[in-house]
């Protein structure tokens, strides 16, 4: 059951504190709460749960939405998570309690279930307000920014608002710029080696739990398990195999598998596969099929099969190859951005590789949704620069930066060149946001397991490095404010 949890956060005086003291009003998680629209969101979480009074009361939106934000800016695990909120008063403001409380607010397990309730289209809504509330204010000239707009004590603030109508299509304004990277996952290197021996193991585990009922009344698959196991680390162990020593273990790793497959089709006639744990089904499942790809591959003499599996406990990975030097390929997830003003937003999140340059058109209708007008210019690499992209953007009356198609021309314009040079330096600021997703909030390394849950989490370091900009923008602006007093009152220095 959900209710609407329409009370509003209390002002940092009146948070109560039994140690004495008060809460300041500048400090970063108080400014924070005052960015994110928490009613609008509280009307989109709840469209996730069923109108029955039964059953327990689910946590607010405000609860979930705040210990994920919490989680991806200081990269804590779910129970140091739990540890700072239940240590932290500041934490505790911005989850929307009302008083501090030495216990914990909620079972670390639960996180699980914030991702999946509130996951990635959710977030992405959430981060498309913040970003264009922060346009809006800078259109608007509003130098002051949300911190002149705080909850009070009826519950109204400027994030609360209801959304200003829609105005007509403006000219065209501002730039869009897109790009692609990948997201990986945290998962070890794979091998096919190593896979197989994995999937055989795991299948071992099955056989056992298969015969344990019939222990007494049936004769044990003879499965040879240490065997199979010495073979494994023969090659494992070897620090340079030769190819045909690889090959020739990878063989002996599938007839094992195969072998193991067939005691498993033979003991589920006797004990029904409902016997097994919902992971160790799930597994079978992955196993099957992992041992398809690797046996047409070992057939055929290839590294390539379509929809390859690379990690049997995340079955959804997949290899991207992105030719960076770094490295060649990457296992995860392909993250298709547009960032706009330097607010970075999402695209296409796919779990199989794709051309990022079919997102363009798509990119450029949300651009007009978001903000009502087409961009002045789109700035992309190469890869965008497809004939259909091109003819759509001369229709629309947008400039598609790089060179144009075909044999470089002879002679060229100095304005031409002077602006690639000006497209490349901006289209820069893309980079940098992977960068800075990468380094500070942990998309150079997704640590969830499912693939709902990994979306979301993508979603959120997005949101997160978007908080992050705007309080940067908050601090520069009193800071310019401080500057000015202190300029009025000192004069120049010279």
């Amino acid at each position: 059951m959900y209710a609407n949890h329409q009370d509003q956060q209390i002002l940092p005086g009146d948070f109560f504190l039994p140690f004495g003291g008060r809460l300041r009003e500048d400090n970063r998680w108080v400014e924070l709460s005052y960015l994110i629209p928490w009613r609008r969101v509280e009307q989109e979480y709840s469209k996730h749960f069923s109108k029955d009074l039964r059953g327990g009361r689910a946590m607010s939106v405000r609860m979930a939405l705040g210990a994920l934000i919490i989680q991806e800016r200081e990269g804590f695990s779910d129970r140091h998570l739990v540890q700072h909120i239940t240590e932290n008063p500041y934490l505790q403001y911005f989850l929307g309690l009302e008083a501090y409380q030495e216990e914990p607010p909620f079972d670390p397990s639960l996180l699980t279930y914030f991702r999946k309730r509130l996951g990635p289209d959710a977030i992405n809504q959430v981060n498309e307000w913040i970003v264009q509330a922060a346009r809006e204010e800078e259109e608007d000239g509003d130098d002051n920014g949300p911190k002149d707009n705080p909850p009070t004590s009826s519950g109204e603030d400027a994030n609360g608002r209801p959304q200003a109508e829609s105005q007509e299509p403006r000219a065209h304004q501002g730039k869009l710029i897109l790009d692609a990277t990948c997201a990986p996952a945290d998962i070890a290197y794979p091998t096919d080696l190593t896979l197989l021996n994995t999937a055989r193991e795991k299948l071992e585990d099955i056989i056992d739990t298969l015969h344990a009922s019939h222990v007494g009344y049936m004769k044990k698959p003879r499965d040879r398990r240490r065997q199979a196991r010495r073979d494994y680390l023969r090659t494992a162990k070897n620090r340079k195999p030769s190819r045909s020593e690889i090959r020739k273990a990878i063989g002996r790793q599938l007839r094992y598998v195969a072998r193991d497959l067939r005691f498993i089709e033979q003991l589920a006639e006797h004990t029904p596969l409902t016997t097994l744990s919902r992971k160790q089904y799930r597994d079978l499942l992955v196993i099957g099929e992992l041992h398809r790809q690797q046996r047409e591959m070992y057939r055929t003499r290839s590294h390539r099969v379509d929809d390859r599996i690379v990690s049997i406990a995340q079955p959804d990975v997949r290899p991207i190859v992105r030719g960076k030097a770094k490295a060649n390929v990457e296992f995860g997830s392909k993250v298709a951005i547009s960032v706009v003003d330097g607010y970075a937003m999402m695209e296409k999140t796919s779990w199989d590789s794709f051309n990022e340059g079919t997102t363009l058109i798509e990119s450029v209708e949300r651009y007009v949704e978001r903000f009502g007008c087409y961009p002045e210019a789109v700035l992309a690499d190469k890869i965008y620069r497809t004939r259909e992209n091109l003819r759509y953007c001369k229709e629309h009356g947008i400039r598609l930066s790089g060179p144009k198609l075909g044999r470089p021309p002879k002679h060229v314009e100095p304005g031409e060149k002077q602006q690639e040079r000006e497209d490349v330096g901006e289209r820069n600021a893309v980079e940098g946001k992977f960068g800075e997703a990468k380094r500070n909030y942990g998309l150079g390394l997704i640590r969830a397991r499912l693939r709902q849950t990994s979306e979301t989490v993508i979603a959120l370091q997005l949101l997160v490095m978007n908080l992050e900009k705007r309080l940067r923008l908050l601090f520069w602006l009193l800071f310019g404010e401080l500057f000015e007093v202190d300029f009025c009152i000192m004069g120049p220095v010279y």
